[in-house]
């Protein structure tokens, strides 16, 4: 092999891995809830998945503040302009920002500290539809938030479609943690019990943050 053809060589083997190492992560989202939901991704927009129909969107590696949740009774006219009871983004059938609560969320971050991802599934604007967030190669576990939480929801928390955060209804350093000195409250109990793994307060990290390797693909689950 000359030099010419040996330095080719390594240079398409540090490009082949390059590509490797930055490749975008699927992520399926499907919806086996028993009516319609509309997906929300940021990114990614959103779509309508009526049950059983699944939507995959790819996103590139180094992705940071991104997540997944459904919206509930949507309706939006041809140019993709309405509402939506639950998870309502500006009225846009297209997300571009985050959604209104309650809303369910699966969040992530790709590619971050030693070429981790991090993921969580976060009650902390809320619950609307139950979720599994798990990834479908990397060999790490997947996290669930299937209890009934809106049927035994506090009537405090109660709103139209779902089942709010108490720092959606009261507003207060307590439930909203803006100091960062917050500690658990009996709302926040009555999330972490039903859904162990979810981010039940803004300060619920240690529970409630879960890595695979970078490169994971994963799927989203409305009622699993």
């Amino acid at each position: 092999m000359t030099l010419f053809s040996l330095l080719s060589l390594i240079s398409f083997l540090l490009v082949s891995l390059s590509f490797t190492s930055t490749n975008a992560a699927t992520f399926e989202i499907r919806n086996q809830c028993p009516y319609t939901v509309w997906a929300a991704a940021v990114p990614g927009g959103g779509r309508q998945l009526d049950g059983g129909q699944s939507w995959t969107i790819n996103v590139n590696a180094g992705t940071k503040q991104a997540r997944i949740w459904a919206r509930t009774k949507c309706s939006f006219n041809a140019a993709g302009q309405g509402r939506c009871e639950t998870g309502d983004c500006n009225g846009q059938l297209q997300c571009g920002g985050f959604g209104q609560p309650p809303n369910t969320l699966a969040e992530y971050a790709l590619n971050q500290f030693n070429n981790l991802d991090f993921f969580d599934i976060s009650l902390v604007d809320g619950f609307n539809v139950p979720m599994d967030f798990s990834p479908v190669s990397g060999g790490c576990r997947g996290i669930r938030c299937a209890a009934d939480i809106n049927g035994q929801c506090p009537n405090e928390l109660r709103a139209p479609g779902g089942c709010n955060n108490p720092c959606t209804v009261f507003k207060t350093d307590q439930y909203c943690c803006n100091s960062g000195n917050c500690q658990p409250t009996d709302f926040s109990r009555f999330f972490k019990q039903r859904c162990p793994d979810a981010y039940s307060y803004p300060k619920d990290d240690q529970t409630s943050t879960f890595t695979c390797p970078g490169g994971t693909n994963y799927r989203v689950v409305f009622c699993p």
